[in-house]
């Protein structure tokens, strides 16, 4: 990737990785339902989640290149069937009692957010379809990029998270309202993933 790129693809890592999405909305909610540190246990599972995506796609982008961008469609509508079902699960947890509040989510549940989580995919596959391979097939410059990302998307997670663990005190009695606008939010990011740009 030349230098003149690097401001650019700085851009389009803030801006992915700050968006809410799965894995940030994930981090919001786990840190307001049940604090800090059972957030943080599950913010370890999506940075592992997030690295493992991203060597996948290192991988998947060295072997097959540009052909991959055929795929991008089919994976958008993937991930929007997944957010959706993740705002039904968010619904489905506030509709018991205000005062029940179920086990916390731990590192396995951080992990599967990030291994299925389609954001994370396309956000992968795009940076280096985009900013690498037009440049070079290099497998080094490649996983230069690679290793770079685990440090974006989860680092904007606890962002995420310790504005949740922030918030937690104020919104302890609000939980219904919270998973309503923690759904809701899913569900948007699910349209905006699949309507036509």
């Amino acid at each position: 990737m030349p230098a003149s790129l690097l401001p650019s693809f700085l851009l389009y890592c803030y801006v992915g990785a700050i968006t809410p999405g799965p894995a940030n909305l994930c981090s919001l909610s786990t840190a307001l339902r049940y604090g800090k540190g059972p957030a943080l246990r599950q913010w370890r599972g999506l940075f592992t989640g997030f690295f493992l995506v991203s060597m996948a796609a290192v991988l998947a982008t060295w072997l097959m290149g540009t052909l991959l961008n055929q795929y991008v469609g089919a994976l958008s509508w993937v991930g929007a069937v997944y957010l959706l079902w993740m705002a039904w699960h968010t619904l489905r947890a506030s509709s018991g009692p205000e005062g029940q509040v179920s086990s916390a989510p731990g590192f396995l549940s951080g992990l599967l957010v990030n291994l299925t989580n389609v954001k994370v995919m396309i956000f992968c596959l795009m940076a280096l379809a985009s900013y690498v391979l037009p440049y070079t097939r290099s497998l080094r410059a490649l996983l230069a990029v690679g290793l770079f990302m685990p440090f974006t998307g989860p680092l904007a997670n606890l962002v995420w998270l310790f504005a949740g663990a922030a918030l937690q005190k104020l919104f302890v009695n609000h939980r219904k309202a919270v998973d309503r606008a923690c759904a809701a939010a899913l569900a948007l990011c699910a349209v905006t993933l699949v309507r036509p740009h």
